[in-house]
């Protein structure tokens, strides 16, 4: 109980830390500026560590993350598409609203799309969508790969802005449409948390318990999907850091109910965030970005983390 309380004051701590420091309290830029990053940051932590978690008690796995489905390299290959057909006109036409609502969508329908033919054939089989999921990636980001490959040197500079995970990008509209939507899918999903404390108990007993398991698998990856969705679109791909957030919430919480995770995973997610934003502005002054040290960190943690499965099995 005291960790979780620990965590949650090292969340406000950093929170005003963030906007407060070296802002010389000016309300007219810097601060405005810094709460609409801060906002991002929650929108952001929310959606990776929500998403991770739920995604791990489905899949009943720890070391996989939502990017396995390959909703992320649907993203990346849009945003190269965009360049290579449009430009840098791409920036002007769609603008950033643009951009986020057709990447969104787009990642939507290939979510709709694998489900809807999965669950149609009959394959009720969770492992054999994950399969498919991770063979579409490899397809999608070698697709990817040879687009960048036509690309200028000068617009492959800015996709490079697309393919790191940044707080710069999203403005105030989009993020007030974001939180909307993030809080009616978090609090349209608290009633089904019980459900997923007995999904966590595996498929079999799920079902033996009373559990509609096809049609609750169903609702809660479509739930997923809009959250990356909305997360890859606001902030870039995060990688590895849904695995992070999963497993410290677990060890921190003691516990495997979703009503202590979910929200504690929120917390460690945007602490992530928080640190990772502080030591690019005041430890390496912009000379890396979030992304690295979020894929640095959180990659160097799944790899301990599969050392110590494997030697634990």
């Amino acid at each position: 109980m005291k960790q979780r309380y620990l965590v949650w004051f090292v969340f406000i701590v950093l929170a005003l830390s963030f906007v407060f420091y070296r802002s010389g309290l000016d309300l007219d830029y810097i601060i405005p500026k810094r709460l609409n990053r801060l906002a991002a940051m929650i929108i952001g932590g929310v959606c990776v560590a929500w998403a991770s978690i739920v995604f791990q008690t489905i899949t009943g796995n720890r070391i996989l993350t939502p990017a396995i489905m390959g909703y992320e390299a649907v993203y990346l290959l849009f945003q190269s598409l965009l360049i290579l057909l449009l430009g840098t006109q791409s920036l002007v036409m769609l603008g950033a609203n643009g951009n986020v609502v057709l990447s969104i969508a787009l990642m939507l329908a290939y979510s709709l799309a694998i489900h809807h033919w999965l669950f149609r054939q009959g394959k009720n089989n969770v492992y054999f969508l994950l399969l498919m999921g991770l063979v579409l990636t490899m397809i999608i980001s070698t697709f990817t790969q040879f687009v960048q490959l036509k690309i200028s040197p000068g617009e492959f500079s800015i996709l490079l802005g697309f393919s790191q995970a940044s707080f710069n990008r999203a403005e105030p509209l989009q993020l007030l449409v974001s939180a909307l939507l993030v809080g009616g899918i978090c609090l349209g999903s608290l009633r089904s948390l019980p459900t997923l404390d007995v999904l966590s108990l595996g498929r079999e007993q799920a079902i033996s318990l009373g559990v509609d398991y096809r049609r609750t698998v169903r609702i809660q990856l479509a739930l997923i999907a809009a959250l990356v969705a909305i997360s890859t679109s606001l902030l870039g791909p995060t990688a590895f850091m849904g695995i992070f957030v999963a497993n410290t919430s677990y060890a921190l919480a003691r516990s495997f109910q979703h009503k202590v995770t979910l929200p504690l995973g929120c917390a460690i997610a945007v602490i992530m965030f928080l640190l990772a934003q502080l030591a690019v502005e005041h430890l390496f002054n912009y000379r890396t970005t979030v992304g690295i040290l979020v894929n640095l960190v959180c990659g160097a943690y799944f790899l301990g983390l599969m050392v110590r499965t494997r030697g634990t099995a």
